[in-house]
């Protein structure tokens, strides 16, 4: 089967949907099929590569050449309408590669919509945050949950994100690619139940089905290279929390909780700083930047107890499977995804978002039961044995196969590939890079 993914950022642009799209890339690769993945580029990358057997197409559209125009500099997203430089240039990759499946993970997708019907392709899209329905498409109003879409609100709410130039014209694009998508999707993937209904498609009319995301496989580092990471955390008991700095993580719900227990072991927090993060934190309490998920995988398999109290509906919680799979017991918050993967006195405890008080009494809860945490924590591990690859992998395969509608396995790959008309891809130079930004969608 021929794939092409399509994806705002891959490798080296470093987020949760960056690293499922190249972790499934992969794997589908190493399951037989051809698979190629076409993004947004930047001058000091390759517009073209072979990234571990995956071919990679780096494009550039209009709104990345004007880069106030939208998002993020360094990080320009693509806009929720087709951006007619970007169509030109899937046009180009799918003449090239002559794909089976387009599989979408963000707005760039979009850019595919007035090409489907040429290229015979079927169109799987992943909904990995809540692009429906929310211009900022994370469901927050005021740093709270979002309870549902209205106009005035919304225009309100994108405006002071994005600014008023940029926040009615991604309102309306966003309102507006919903309309073309609902048409033109053959199957739409949710990363949880919880992105089903924050997406709307609880009506029916929509094809979906809900396949979480997995956890790659990670390959142990030697103690050589984990142990300067190792030296920072404590000798004893910690309790962990691993994610960006903010208040949409629960951050301040937290430090509250844990300034309110008496004699808990220190507290981790690892991730990145942002302007909000506060500078003045409880005694017992350190920060860690700029961690390897090596090192960060480490660090769950020493942690005591694993804290996720985020305020915002995640739309699955990655961070939740890696601590799950280290062994580690976790007090989370019951929003968004992340009761599809913790089960209440199994594998942890779920705590109302926002309350700091409940939240420091489960902690607590758990910290004074030893017998109850290692239950937990060996039913964790076991759980998280559900959001691997072999386990997963296959249920996207079986989407595809569906909306094929049994095509043989290669039935229609082509004899050979036209030439891909490099002009219409961002050039760079050097493909030697670090990673170059963070993909969590909250900015």
């Amino acid at each position: 089967m021929r794939i092409l993914m399509i994806s705002d950022f891959y490798h080296p642009f470093v987020g949760g949907v960056e690293q499922h799209v190249r972790s499934l890339s992969t794997a589908l690769v190493e399951r037989g099929h051809e698979v190629a993945v076409a993004t947004l580029g930047r001058g000091d990358l390759p517009a073209i590569e072979i990234d571990r057997g995956v071919q990679v197409y780096r494009l550039k559209g209009s709104a990345q050449r004007v880069e106030r125009l939208f998002l993020t500099p360094g990080r320009p997203w693509a806009p929720p309408l087709p951006d007619p430089e970007l169509t030109w240039s899937l046009r180009d990759v799918i003449r090239r590669e002559r794909p089976d499946i387009v599989h979408g993970h963000d707005w760039l997708s979009r850019s595919f919509l007035p090409l489907k019907a040429w290229s015979r392709a079927k169109l799987i899209v992943s909904l990995h945050y809540y692009t429906l329905t929310c211009a900022k498409k994370n469901l927050l109003y005021h740093d709270a949950p979002c309870n549902g879409p209205a106009l005035v609100k919304c225009a309100r709410c994108a405006a002071a994100h994005y600014g008023p130039a940029k926040g009615l014209p991604a309102l309306a694009g966003t309102w507006m690619g919903k309309m073309i998508e609902r048409h033109a999707v053959d199957m739409f993937v949710a990363v949880s139940q919880a992105t089903v209904e924050g997406n709307g498609l609880v009506d029916g009319f929509w094809p979906h089905r809900v396949i979480p995301n997995f956890l790659p496989p990670v390959n142990r580092a030697s103690q050589d290279v984990l142990a300067p990471y190792v030296a920072q955390l404590p000798e004893t008991d910690y309790l962990l929390f691993v994610g960006d700095l903010r208040r949409a993580k629960g951050l301040d719900v937290l430090l509250r909780a844990y300034a309110g227990l008496e004699g808990a072991a220190p507290l981790v927090l690892i991730g990145k700083i942002w302007p909000e993060t506060p500078q003045s934190l409880p005694p017992n309490v350190m920060v860690l930047e700029n961690w390897p998920n090596t090192a960060v995988m480490e660090a769950w398999r020493r942690a005591t107890l694993a804290l996720v109290p985020s305020i915002w509906p995640e739309p699955f919680g990655i961070v939740v499977i890696e601590a799950m799979s280290g062994g580690c017991p976790v007090v989370a918050s019951r929003i968004g995804g992340i009761p599809d993967i913790v089960v209440e006195g199994e594998t942890g405890l779920l705590v109302p978002p926002a309350d700091s008080d409940a939240l420091r009494d489960a902690i607590a809860r758990l910290l004074g039961n030893r017998d109850m945490m290692h239950r937990m924590g060996r039913a964790s591990r076991k759980r998280a044995r559900l959001f691997q690859a072999d386990a997963v992998v296959p249920q996207i395969e079986g989407v595809y196969q569906e909306v094929l509608g049994g095509i043989e396995h290669g039935s229609r790959q082509p004899s050979s590939r036209p030439l891909f008309r490099p002009e219409s891809i961002a050039s760079s130079p050097a493909p030697n890079q670090a990673p170059v930004g963070q993909g969590e969608h909250l900015s």
